[in-house]
């Protein structure tokens, strides 16, 4: 694999996990804040994060290539509000949707077709990650402060289920 392409590729296996850590600390805030089912959505969030690394560390692995993990830093846990962790979230997801586009150039320039095909499931991916986060905080726009309303999208978020 080509060398820049190789630490891109290594890079994106850290920056899944630390999606992961990042949203376990999501659902420890939720958790204190008794919203149980934000807190089981972001779970299942960090869930799916690994599985992504996985993915990322498998396909090195089967290219030949040796698997370097990299460090990350402690993620945020001082949150002001509900709509600043979504907020956050998104963020986030756009930071790794950027992250996905530049490997997948990379891949582009130096003619790995091997690797298009691979990221082109993130790509749609993270399609889908940048919505559901839209989608609540659109949620969450609607219901401003409202306790009942607010307890009633935790209940839906609650019955996030993995895939």
């Amino acid at each position: 694999m080509d060398e820049k392409l190789y630490e891109a590729m290594n890079a994106q296996v850290t920056k899944e996990l630390f999606s992961a850590y990042l949203y376990l600390s999501m659902a420890a805030y939720f958790e204190q804040k008794a919203l149980g089912g934000m807190a089981g959505w972001m779970k299942v969030q960090a869930k799916e994060e690994v599985e992504h690394g996985m993915k990322f560390f498998n396909y090195i692995n089967d290219r030949g290539d040796a698997v370097k993990l990299g460090a990350f830093e402690k993620p945020k846990s001082d949150f002001k509000s509900i709509k600043e962790v979504f907020q956050q979230s998104l963020k986030h997801e756009q930071g790794v949707t950027a992250s996905i586009n530049k490997i997948y150039d990379i891949a582009l320039k130096v003619n790995d077709h091997a690797v298009v095909a691979f990221l082109q499931w993130f790509v749609d991916e993270q399609v889908e990650e940048e919505k559901n986060v839209n989608d609540i905080l659109a949620k969450l726009e609607y219901v401003k402060e409202d306790s009942a309303a607010i307890l009633m999208l935790d209940r839906a978020l609650g019955e996030r289920k993995e895939d």
